[in-house]
């Protein structure tokens, strides 16, 4: 059973920054995508960034020269930088890995990102 652990969350002021990560329990390369997702109270998850095993980079619209998705190979584990913070941005953040092959996709336990204004 694959599994993804992401930490990096806390509490930071608009305008700060903070570094996410996801690590898996096998190599990345297993996975057609690495994403990230966030959720707030009351409302559907929400699409942030999409890593391709080929290396094609997806964000929102919201997030679009603020975050940046990267991946460290040797230690199975992806980042989302996360720059310029808004209050908005606050959120529960989760890591998806996703098999197209088998059309299986894994989940995190989520990380808690709190932007205070």
């Amino acid at each position: 059973q694959v599994q993804l652990v992401e930490s990096g969350g806390g509490l930071v002021q608009a305008g700060g920054s903070l570094r996410l990560s996801c690590a898996a329990s096998e190599t990345i390369f297993s996975f057609n995508y690495v994403r990230w997702f966030r959720q707030t109270p009351g409302k559907q998850r929400e699409f942030v960034a999409s890593l391709a095993r080929g290396g094609n980079i997806v964000y929102a619209d919201s997030v679009k020269g603020r975050f940046t998705i990267s991946r460290d190979n040797a230690k199975n584990t992806v980042y989302l930088q996360l720059n310029s913070l808004k209050f908005e941005d606050t959120a529960v953040y989760y890591c998806n890995a996703l098999e197209l092959t088998t059309s299986r996709s894994y989940w995190g336990q989520g990380t808690q990102v709190t932007v205070s204004s």
